[in-house]
This record gives structure tokens, sequence and C-alpha cells, in this order.
């Protein structure tokens, strides 16, 4: 699909896209995920209120409102991320100049940058890398799903008719820093500029560009690929990020919080004071004198004699840690983590291969969703690689597959053992895939030869 924007239709219908994107649900979400992942939870803007003498709430100012964040979510993406990703991507290619080409592109930086991708997924549901070329060399940009907005021209949502990326920069020209809107039009001609005036676009230069432009001998050749190159890594099918599993929860345990904390420095109104006979002008003078001088006046009237008693509230703790553990157990669950403190491990000493797996097992789950959608995601960036080796002059074999390498608790010695027992039944090659020591499968398979290590003893 192209836009020709010297036209006001196509102008509007871009607007509208914009206006429709950032009121709907979907991106709330996203957003959502960001500020709880950064620690912003809904407890922050949270004001204790009381009943006040209209029997209306009213901001209580003499009470203590603490505001206590335990985030789990942060720690349940991050767990999550680096299960799936927290050692490195490997491939597999038969051919070897391929495998070094393919290593040149996807080196400890695409790594590093997949990670946050991963991150971003969780957050929002999908993220976005971006290809583009510098100086002659393919690179790849992250983009968050909160400023794309994709044009999908089929149900399953695999194929790109258009994308829109908003986003703010910085403009200095006027002297004062300021937030300027941006817009970007991806399609089939290129990437259109444009700056958002009231979320109404304005072309601006460079208006357009292509999205391969080849210098030399004075003179320079726009091309353009055949697909937009913007590749969606999504969380799941649906694309829902994880903070809609978890945000009532995460609310709950920082409310539970908040709220025992609050007890604790409500410390001296735990001991409630009956006055009989008070002598003085009100509550607040009560209150003064008994924290100036420790002390407060009574006095007799009509026979009945002044006093002050004590009614004692107690807060049990106990029950604050029952709850603060029902949560996080919860937000774990359905937000399909794993606790590492799980009694399966410590209580055992040296746990056995099973039960580990049994305590990875949601997040087993959660990771095979994650890595279908990514894996579809790797080989559509892989034909963006591949094009771009045999506008370079590759004409070799081109097919490779991907491998995640899961970053699970491992009984290392049962692994081994269990390794060298299937030397029987398997092939070297295989046994050395599984063993948990090796990470460069031809690698070891070279220097075992080069080494004349004897074969193992079956």
């Amino acid at each position: 699909m192209q836009f020709d924007f010297r036209k006001k239709a196509d102008r509007e219908f871009i607007g509208r896209e914009i206006l429709r994107f950032k009121a709907s649900e979907k991106r709330r979400l996203m957003l959502l995920g960001e500020d709880y992942f950064a620690g912003r939870h809904d407890i922050v803007y949270r004001k204790r209120a009381v009943i006040g003498e209209a029997g209306e709430l009213e901001t209580a100012r003499n009470l203590p409102d603490n505001k206590a964040v335990d985030n789990q979510y942060r720690k349940l993406v991050n767990q999550k991320a680096n299960y799936i990703l927290g050692q490195p991507l490997t491939f597999r290619a038969g051919d070897g100049d391929y495998r070094a080409k393919l290593a040149a592109v996807f080196d400890k930086g695409f790594m590093r940058m997949m990670k946050n991708v991963a991150k971003d997924a969780y957050n929002h549901g999908i993220a976005w890398i971006y290809l583009y070329y510098e100086k002659g060399a393919l690179k790849f940009k992250r983009l968050k799903g909160c400023e794309i907005i994709p044009g999908w021209r089929d149900f399953e949502h695999t194929r790109l008719d258009y994308a829109i990326r908003i986003y703010e920069t910085a403009d200095c020209s006027g002297g004062d820093e300021k937030a300027v809107e941006r817009a970007e039009v991806f399609d089939g001609a290129g990437v259109h500029y444009f700056r958002l005036d009231d979320d109404k676009p304005v072309s601006v230069p460079p208006y357009r560009a292509s999205y391969i432009t080849v210098a030399g001998n004075g003179f320079a050749r726009e091309y353009n690929w055949e697909k937009i190159p913007l590749i969606a890594f999504k969380r799941d099918g649906d694309e829902t990020p994880l903070i809609s599993s978890v945000k009532s929860l995460q609310d709950g345990l920082n409310l539970i919080l908040s709220n025992f904390w609050n007890a604790m420095e409500e410390d001296p109104r735990n001991t409630l004071l009956v006055l009989v006979n008070y002598d003085g002008e009100d509550l607040s003078e009560f209150r003064r004198n008994l924290a100036a001088y420790g002390a407060v006046k009574v006095r007799s009237v009509d026979g009945a004699a002044g006093d002050l008693k004590t009614l004692r509230v107690e807060v049990n703790a106990d029950n604050y840690r029952a709850i603060i553990e029902i949560f996080k157990r919860a937000v774990i669950e359905n937000g399909m983590g794993f606790d590492a403190k799980d009694s399966r491990v410590l209580g055992g000493g040296n746990p056995n291969q099973m039960n580990i797996q049994s305590m990875y097992s949601d997040i087993d789950l959660d990771a095979n969703e994650i890595e279908t959608e990514f894996q579809a995601a790797l080989a559509e960036t892989l034909w963006f690689v591949n094009r771009s080796l045999e506008h370079g002059g590759f004409a070799g074999s081109k097919n490779a597959e991907f491998i995640f390498n899961r970053d699970m608790m491992l009984n290392e010695g049962q692994i081994i053992d269990n390794c060298v027992k299937s030397l029987a039944l398997l092939s070297e090659e295989t046994v050395i895939a599984n063993h948990p020591w090796a990470d460069d499968i031809s690698g070891e398979m070279r220097r075992k030869s080069a080494r004349r290590i004897p074969p193992l003893d079956r």
C-alpha cells in the first residue's frame, strides 16, 4: 500500500488512526505495563481518606499515608525475559560461510536488544524491530509497542499494509526546550515524516525517504524492500500485555503492605483514650498536652470523678503476613512465573530434575507461547538478512534455525549422568548438544577431534 499525502483524505486518515490508537484500551494497557514496570503503581497516587462531618470522604492530613510498592510485576517481567533470552540465541546453519555471515549480523548487540524486545513484548503485548541501513551495513532498531500503529493486511496479523509511528522529541529551536510530537508513516514508498499539531499530521523535511539509499560516483540511488521492514515480536497470538493478568493482585499486595505500614506508624493511636471530665478545651489541646508533658488534667463534676481510661487495639502482624504471601503466590501463578524459594527446591537439599521441571512448568508453558511468536518473527527477520546478503553478492545456501537456550536451574550431575548413559543409543553430537556445559556444539566436536580424545566409554 502507498499513500499520497498530497491528498487531504490520506492525511485525515492518518490523523484518525492516531486519535483512535491514543484513545484505545490497547494502548492504555501498554502504557500501564510500562508504568508498573517502572514502579509507578496506582498506590503511589492514593490519598488516605476519612469520613468528614458531612458524611463525605475527605483527605486525612493528620494520618500516616504510606505508599509501599513491592514490585513483583517487574520481577516477573525480568524473570520471564531472562528465562527465554538470558542465554544468547544460537543458530544452526549447514553452510560454514553462511554461519559466519549470520554471526556477524546477529552479534552480541543484537542479543542484548532481543532481551529488551522480550521485556517490551511482556509490557506492551507486542514489540517491534525496524531494519535499516547505516554506512552500507544492515542495522536493527528497537521500537516500543506503544509507539506503533500497525495496519494489518490479514486477520492473523502477519502482513503489514502500512504502519504509523508516534513519538516525542525535544525541540530547542526557540531557546527553551519543549516536547514536539512527531509521526512517521511506513508504506510501500518508504518513510513519510510529519509533525503532529493537535494530533493532525503536518509534513516536515525530509518529507519522504526510501528504505535503502546507495551513494556512489556523485549520485545516490534509492531502493525499497518488497515488504515493510518492521518486524512484530508478539507476547502471544492475542498480543495481550502481561499487566492485564496481574494488575489487581499487584495492587492488592501494595495496599496490604501500605496499610500495615500505616498501622505501625499509628502506634500511639493503637490505644484509644477514653476521657471522663477532661479539663481542657478540645481534643487537639489534649493531644498537645499529652505529647508535651506526658500528662493531662481531669476534674470532678457533680460528684463524678474525672478519669482517663484506655482501650487497646492490637495489630496482628501474622494476619498481614498471611495475606501478603497469598497475594505474592497469586501474582506468580497468574503471571505464570516461578518461585525460586519453592519448597520443592529448598526443602530437599539436592532436588532432582523432575522437581525442578515441576517448579518451572508454568513459565515453560508461557515461554512456549512467546517462543512460537518470536520464531516466526525471526524467520521474517532472516528474510531481510538473506536479501541483504544476496545484494552483497553472497550466493551460498541460506537456511538457518534459531535455538532459544532457556535459562533453567539444572541438576547438572544428574543430566551429565544421563548423557553418559545415552551414548549407546545416541550419537556423540546429540549427547554434547544436551550436555549442560556445551554451548557451541560444532566447536566442541571440533576441539574434541583436534585433541584426539578417545570416544566416551559406552
